[in-house]
């Protein structure tokens, strides 16, 4: 499985926390939900938690499964 890359985040003064991919607004966390993320953010790896919180985390075969043959109904 491919590791995520190019997440940023950054932690305003008002404690809200966005989440940036690749330098476009991923996510915004406010409240409890942002003091949740920095906790986890710290103890963990980076880039994968800001992936599943943002759920911007691709696997890499969505082109696949949009090309096998059970998925083509309906496309011309």
């Amino acid at each position: 499985m491919p590791q995520p890359h190019g997440f940023s985040y950054e932690q305003r003064a008002d404690g809200s926390v966005v989440i940036t991919h690749r330098g476009r607004n991923a996510s915004t966390l406010r409240g409890g939900r942002a003091e949740k993320f920095l906790a986890e953010v710290v103890s963990g790896d980076a880039q994968l938690v800001m992936a599943r919180w943002t759920g911007a985390y691709k696997f890499g075969n969505e082109r696949t499964a949009r090309n096998h043959p059970r998925n083509q109904s309906g496309r011309r």
